[in-house]
Order: C-alpha cells, then sequence, then structure tokens
C-alpha cells in the first residue's frame, strides 16, 4: 500500500468535507499531535487521524450563506 503524504489527505478530506484547506490542514495538525504525543507505533496514524479529522469536520455545523 502506498503511503499518503499529508497534501493528499488534506486535499482529499477538505474535497469530501466541502472544507477550506486551510482549516482541514490546521485540524489536521492539531490532531496528528494529539495522536502521536507518545505513540509508539506509528503505522496507523495517518488513517486513525484522518478518520478523525472527518469526524470532527461532519459533526460541526455548517454556514448556510
Amino acid at each position: 500500500m502506498a503511503q499518503l503524504n499529508f497534501d493528499d489527505v488534506v486535499k482529499a478530506i477538505a474535497s469530501e468535507t466541502n472544507t477550506p484547506t486551510e482549516t482541514v490542514s490546521k485540524l489536521y495538525a492539531q490532531t496528528w499531535a494529539e495522536y502521536s504525543d507518545g505513540a509508539r507505533i506509528l503505522d496507523y496514524l495517518t488513517l486513525l487521524v484522518a478518520k478523525r479529522v472527518r469526524e470532527n469536520l461532519r459533526g460541526r455545523p455548517q454556514d448556510k450563506h
């Protein structure tokens, strides 16, 4: 399986959630820092962080303007 890179993951999440890439990038970086702090195994961290970011963005209220 190919390693997912940060930019590709951020762009995919931004597209799926209709969220600006800057917002997704910041949330992804914050979530990565939280999840990786003290982590000894990082093999699936990209997938876990991406899943959490998607869940957080889908759960937020959408601006209808």
